[in-house]
């Protein structure tokens, strides 16, 4: 029996219809044979509290099971104030304590930052590039996905409607995949 390769979905933006949430759905298709992928949901997660490290809450311990389960994770974001969402840094946070125990170690990711503007979240893909550095996870450096005027991206429902774009985040797939198996042997 073949396993699954599981990939983790975490999008940064909780608002309902998020472009982040629509793009994530869209990108999720594009895995071969042999991947599945899961959005995880990030929106429940109390603020991070070290006073937690020694009891945390249901929803830290069921969070860190669920990233411990995946063998690669994929972040899709919409950018804050040049940054990430705090909502993302606060789930970068949670899986990553207490310390010694990160859950994010040695799990290839890649990063796709959306923007209503023209910038496609740079800001947010370049600062979550260095904390995913930190907690020892090897990112995919090519091809960068930085992706602008999202609002125009979608469909009326839910669908990318370039198809430019959909090869593009099929070659970044690609690229991802070809990472994972890298690291997996």
């Amino acid at each position: 029996m073949v396993s699954m390769t599981k990939i983790g979905i975490i999008v940064g933006s909780l608002r309902e219809g998020s472009f982040s949430k629509k793009l994530a759905e869209n990108v999720a298709k594009l895995f071969p044979d042999g991947y599945t992928a899961e959005i995880i949901e990030i929106g429940d997660l109390p603020l991070y509290n070290q006073d937690y490290d020694d009891d945390s809450p249901a929803a830290y311990t069921a969070f860190r099971s669920k990233i411990r389960g995946c063998d690669a994770i994929l972040f899709v974001t919409p950018e804050h104030n040049r940054s990430m969402p705090s909502a993302l840094k606060n789930a970068l946070d949670v899986a990553s304590r207490p310390w010694g125990q990160n859950v994010w170690a040695g799990k290839p990711a890649a990063i796709i930052s959306q923007s209503v503007g023209s910038l496609g979240g740079f800001g947010a893909n370049h600062h979550l590039r260095q904390v995913l550095a930190f907690l020892d996870m090897p990112v995919l450096q090519q091809p960068e996905a930085y992706l602008g005027n999202a609002a125009d991206l979608f469909d009326a429902d839910g669908q990318i409607r370039n198809k430019g774009t959909i090869d593009y985040l099929k070659s970044f797939v690609d690229a991802f995949t070809a990472l994972i198996e890298k690291y997996r042997s």
